[in-house]
């Protein structure tokens, strides 16, 4: 069982798995389809990837464009991040707004980013440990970015001097 959440940017969604906990441990459905399409989640997931970061360390703004974009389902297994998402559908009218929220292993949430958002997240913990499907597979030649910083977008990162990757440091500025 989940519990789905809109939030204030269309077919952006946030997801709260059902916790089995007991003096064993616990256990959670991370994935379920029939309740994601029953809640309009209806993409069909077709690659897995699992990142490792310190702290401090900032990816993205990221996104893939045309018909290799990707939908995105973001949780944090260890530790915990500040998760953003940019809207940069042209015809949206939420178009350059972003949302953020702190996916944890604790809190056990996660970040469902439909396609036609950037996506990047920064680590707040001493280490994290994030694992996000995707609904296209990664194509390089189709790999984008937007510049962590960009005052048009103004997101409100949790540090003005992260760890960015030598890629992350030149992507442009979104318009």
């Amino acid at each position: 069982m989940f519990k789905f959440n809109s939030t204030n940017l269309e077919g952006l969604i946030t997801i709260s798995p059902e916790l089995h906990k007991d003096s064993r441990g616990f256990f959670v459905e991370t994935y379920k389809k029939s309740e994601f399409y029953m809640n309009g989640i209806t993409q069909d997931f077709l690659q897995d990837n699992y990142s490792f970061s310190v702290k401090g360390v900032l990816r993205g703004l990221h996104y893939q464009e045309d018909e290799f974009a990707q939908g995105k389902l973001v949780r944090c297994v260890k530790g915990e991040i500040f998760d953003v998402a940019v809207d940069i559908r042209k015809h949206s009218k939420t178009y350059g707004m972003w949302f953020s929220i702190v996916l944890s292993e604790d809190n056990l949430m996660m970040l469902y980013i439909p396609v036609g958002f950037a996506h990047g997240f920064y680590v707040l913990s001493d280490e994290a440990e994030v694992s996000y499907k995707t609904t296209r597979e990664y194509v390089p030649n189709a790999d984008k970015g937007i510049i962590w910083n960009d005052k048009s977008i103004g997101i409100k990162w949790p540090s003005e001097t992260p760890i960015l990757s030598e890629k992350d440091k030149l992507l442009p500025k979104f318009m």
